[in-house]
Order: C-alpha cells, then structure tokens, then sequence
C-alpha cells in the first residue's frame, strides 16, 4: 500500500495541530513518550518532529510532508515546497512574531544602538540576516532555552518568539521591532510534490486543514422567515457568499441558511428577530472549504 508519510509539529503546537486535524476529519493519537501517533487514514504514517528540524527532513525525502513554522523553514535556509500556510498558533488564530527585546530600563531604543551588543536566541540566522541588512553587526549567540532570562545579566538583547507579548511584558522586557512575522506551513518534498498521488495526498490535506481553520471563527445559522419579511431579514444578513433560501412547504415562507463569522452573529441574530426571522438556529462548523 503506498503511504504518505507526515511530520507533525512536536512541541507548543502539537496540540493546536492534532485538534486542527480533527477538525479536519482526522483522528489522531499521541501515546504518551511515544513520537509514532497514529491516524485513521492507512495511507499516511505519522511522526512526531520538532518544528526546528521539521524542513530539513522535508528537504532530504525522509519524510514527505509536514507542518512547522515559516521561521524554521527560513532559519534552515531549506529548499521545500510551500503547499499552504495556515495561521495557526498555540493560543490563537494568528500569526507570531519573532521580536528584538531588551530590559525595560535598558539605553538600546532602536536597532543600531545594537552595534557590537550581545544577542541571545534561537533564531540565529534570520537574526544576523536581519541585522546584517541594516547594517548592524553584533555578537549573536544561540539560545538553547529560557531567552528571556539572560537580559540584562548575560546578553544585552534578545530575539524572542511572541504571540501575545504578554510574558515579554512579564520578564520586564520592552520590544524594539520586528525580526520577522511566521505562520504554520504545510511543507513538501519536491520529489514528493511530482509523484501524481503524494501531490493529490498532501493537496486534499492542505485542502482540509485549511477548511479546518477557516470554520473556526465562523457559524452556520439557518431560519425560517415569513413570505413578508424576507427582503427585511435579507437586508441584515450578511454571508460568506449569498445565503440559500428555500421556499417551504405550502407557500409558509422561506427556509434561509448561511456562513458568517462567529461575532458577527451574536449582533444580528437579534435584529433578524426583529426582522421577522423565526426558529434561529446557530450552529458550529467542522470545515470550511472555499
């Protein structure tokens, strides 16, 4: 039997993934110290990889797709096919960002003040790229852990991974700027990518994860709504394309159905009543495919 064999994110976005997968119709489960989950689909094999080293093995064939960050993808300089990039994280649907922090107190406020400065993180590449092309140079060490710990004591700065800033603001750390903003991508080998069935594989992935993502922040809502009121109720609704009306039995109205973002419908929901909507039913989304 022909497998595709996918690298899942090992680490803070393993659980985001795994439910996103789920969403996505797939079963997975992670036995404890075991990086072999297994999935319901016979024709993928599993493994758990840390993001850091997740495009390497993508680059080399060893597996031939898989999820990471686009910040892993660029620190390993590696050479993958960038299927899909979903905006995905740990807390949230959105980006991270890699920023440039010192201590609160610190004289540095801006990036040539870094002149000569010690720098601690993970992301050495990108960094000494980054302030390479500003000109800057700076001593940049590589950060095994526990970053935000070494400023001021050990390093003058660090380049820290951050989705809301909130534990920056907890270790007294202000930030200067942007490195650079990631997202979680579905990565693919090349040779991979040419085989006609890995490539339909991995797109149905990318196809579903994706779906997966885009239901999270919206709902379905349907209703019934009288012959009289529907230009009234239609006029409020909005709709990720137009909204299916049908008509009810004996000439009783309208039968309406409809995708919109999830705050958008805890406002109308009530003008719709208004409206003359009846029977308002809201309901969660798996996946939507678009």
């Amino acid at each position: 039997m022909k497998k595709l064999h996918l690298g899942l994110p090992k680490g803070s976005l393993q659980e985001a993934t795994i439910d996103m997968m789920k969403k996505a119709g797939y079963g997975v489960h992670v036995s404890a110290r075991s990086y072999y989950p297994t999935i319901d689909d016979n024709e993928i094999s599993v493994r758990l990889i840390r993001p850091q080293d997740m495009s390497r093995y993508v680059e080399k064939g060893i597996i031939d797709t898989g999820l990471t960050g686009a910040d892993w993808v660029k620190e390993a300089g590696s050479d993958v096919r960038v299927v899909v990039n979903l905006v995905y994280a740990k807390q949230q649907l959105t980006k991270v960002r890699w920023v440039l922090a010192v201590p609160e107190n610190s004289s540095i406020r801006s990036i040539n003040d870094l002149q000569g400065k010690r720098i601690a993180t993970e992301l050495v590449n990108v960094t000494r790229q980054y302030l390479a092309e500003r000109g800057v140079i700076a001593d940049i060490e590589f950060s095994h852990g526990a970053t935000e710990a070494k400023a001021p004591d050990l390093v003058d700065a660090i380049v820290e991974l951050t989705e809301t800033g909130s534990s920056l603001k907890a270790n007294k750390l202000r930030i200067i700027e942007t490195v650079m903003e990631s997202a979680t991508q579905l990565i693919a080998n090349h040779h991979a990518w040419k085989d006609e069935w890995k490539r339909t594989k991995i797109e149905n992935l990318a196809m579903l994860f994706e779906g997966a993502i885009i239901a999270r922040e919206k709902v379905g809502l349907k209703m019934n709504v009288p012959n009289g009121a529907l230009p009234e109720v239609l006029k409020r609704l909005p709709a990720l394309r137009k909204p299916t009306i049908s008509t009810l039995s004996e000439g009783a109205g309208y039968a309406i159905e409809t995708v919109l973002d999830e705050t958008v419908a805890r406002i109308i929901i009530p003008e719709l009543k208004r409206a003359g909507a009846e029977g308002i039913i809201e309901y969660p989304l798996n996946k939507v495919v678009l």
